[in-house]
């Protein structure tokens, strides 16, 4: 059996453990993909559009209340009202901008990828947390880089 597919049953294992379906789900996926022999192919691909791709998914969810209607100016408006959506607002800023980031990071230093994938599996598996977390840990990296950089 070769490394990668020792290493992601392991992860499987963890996903179980955890009962994590996300987890769990994503690594038959990349099982099923190698067993059948389209990892040459298809895993390159996946690598270098995949987070491009979730980020899509999570925007099109976010975007859903909009478009079914459920969402509109008023609720718009009447949100921003409260301290709590000004908070959500800048918040929403915020990690937006630190992802930026992520991504300049990733694409310049492909090696962080490995630390970031397994601190969001860890993340995943072991906390019960979501899988956004290598964009925005990238993110938060590269902003820690910079600061100890300056100083």
């Amino acid at each position: 059996m070769n490394e990668p597919v020792l290493f992601l049953l392991l992860l499987l294992a963890l996903g179980f453990l955890a009962k994590n379906k996300s987890l769990i789900v994503a690594i038959v996926v990349l099982l099923a993909i190698k067993l059948v022999g389209l990892d040459q192919k298809v895993l390159p691909i996946i690598q270098s559009k995949g987070i491009n791709w979730g980020v899509t998914v999570i925007t099109i969810a976010v975007l859903a209340p909009i478009a079914s209607g459920e969402i509109g100016f008023r609720q718009l408006v009447g949100s921003l009202q409260s301290l709590s959506a000004w908070v959500a607002l800048a918040s929403g800023i915020f990690v937006a901008l630190i992802a930026k980031n992520g991504v300049t990071l990733l694409a310049n230093d492909p090696h962080m990828t490995a630390a970031l994938a397994f601190g969001t599996i860890l993340a995943v598996s072991l906390f019960h947390g979501v899988a956004v977390g290598p964009l925005i840990g990238a993110g938060i990296a590269y902003t820690v880089i910079k600061m100890v950089e300056y100083f």
